[in-house]
């Protein structure tokens, strides 16, 4: 069972998760697959009770189906991931985050 969405990036990698499954990039056993060597590795850390460490195995298990399909190289969403971080992080607080080069 799906834990609720706690925090709108939670829905934001389901509805993901579900595209890629109707665009056919991965198989419902594919997923599973992977979410469970995902929810593993999560669970090697500590325990995974379906709050946050739940949805980033969740980012997990999509990001590495996602690069092992060829619909994106993981370093380049690595390089994306760390380029939200760092404008995150130096962005005031109320603005609107940016990357470089984001009109």
């Amino acid at each position: 069972m799906t834990p609720a969405f706690e925090r709108p990036w939670h829905a934001q990698v389901y509805a993901l998760k579900e595209a890629c499954l109707e665009q056919s990039l991965f198989t419902p056993g594919d997923w599973s697959a992977a979410l469970g060597a995902a929810l593993d590795r999560a669970r090697a850390q500590g325990p995974v009770d379906g709050g946050e460490p739940f949805w980033l195995a969740w980012q997990d298990a999509l990001e590495t189906l996602v690069a092992g399909a060829g619909a994106a190289d993981r370093s380049a969403v690595d390089q994306t991931a760390e380029a939200w971080r760092a404008a995150y992080l130096s962005t005031p607080h109320g603005a609107p985050v940016r990357l470089s080069g984001d009109g």
